[in-house]
């Protein structure tokens, strides 16, 4: 369905990063942009840059949140708002499951259930949910993080079939590592951590993510783009690890044959 189709979108966790990238593009396509953030310097700035409505608003506040879907008819809705409390699993907080429920997970639950039903009785719309490669690959000590990604990607699998026989586009996008300042919102503001995650790596930008969200949102409305996994080139998922249990461990490194 062109942009000329859509007259409107609502973008979560819009003040830095790929939600101001999302923002730009779609701005750049004369769609009114609703910014939804929780930091409002950075959402005056985006929208003096961009003309888009700002919201200081946070995704957990369920009852803002339905104010504002209640008074606009949004034709586009993008789920970026996500947070991150990287840590096993085995040494977990309740209160960073909870949050990470909250946030990654409930919220996008419930923005669904706030604006889709909307497209669906106008015969018109797209979501974009941006999960991650962590709702399908593995990788160490970010299960709650992990398992809320699992579930944005399930979702978003089935709210096309709950929109069946409506002009209603769900597309998932998985992003792998991105060129963004969401490492030093995980880890801390330390150059070290820019040093770690994005310094000397070739990445993917914010941009290129906003790109490619507005390709699968130009498509003709005949075409759904459902998935979309975007890494680096040199970044790859997996890779097989086997361990020896623990008296196996230490008698080799006592000097011990091992059978």
């Amino acid at each position: 369905m062109p942009f000329s189709d859509y007259k409107t979108a609502l973008v979560t966790g819009a003040s830095s990063g790929i939600g101001a990238a999302v923002v730009e593009r779609l701005r750049q396509e004369n769609i009114e942009v609703h910014a939804v953030a929780r930091s409002g310097q950075a959402l005056q700035m985006l929208a003096a840059r961009t003309g888009c409505i700002p919201h200081v608003i946070d995704v957990t506040d369920r009852p803002a949140m339905a104010e504002l879907a209640g008074r606009v008819e949004f034709d586009i809705l993008v789920n970026n708002a996500g947070v991150d409390r990287p840590k096993k699993f085995l040494e977990a907080d309740e209160s960073d499951i909870d949050l990470l429920i909250d946030v990654n997970l409930r919220a996008v639950l419930h923005l669904c259930r706030l604006v889709v039903p909307g497209m669906v009785a106008r015969d018109r719309g797209h979501v974009i949910n941006i999960s991650s490669i962590a709702g399908t690959y593995n990788f160490g000590g970010n299960s709650s993080y992990h398992a809320t990604k699992a579930g944005v990607s399930m979702l978003s699998n089935q709210l096309r079939i709950d929109a069946f026989g409506k002009r209603v586009r769900v597309t998932e996008i998985c992003p792998g590592r991105v060129a963004t300042d969401i490492f030093n919102h995980v880890h801390g503001n330390d150059p070290s951590v820019r040093e770690r995650f994005v310094d000397g790596f070739e990445l993917p930008q914010a941009t290129d993510i906003a790109d490619a969200i507005a390709f699968a949102i130009a498509a003709p409305v005949a075409v759904n783009i459902g998935h979309m996994e975007i890494t680096p080139t040199l970044q790859v998922m997996g890779g097989l690890q086997t361990a020896k249990p623990q008296s196996e461990a230490k008698s080799n490194q006592s000097g011990e044959p091992t059978p």
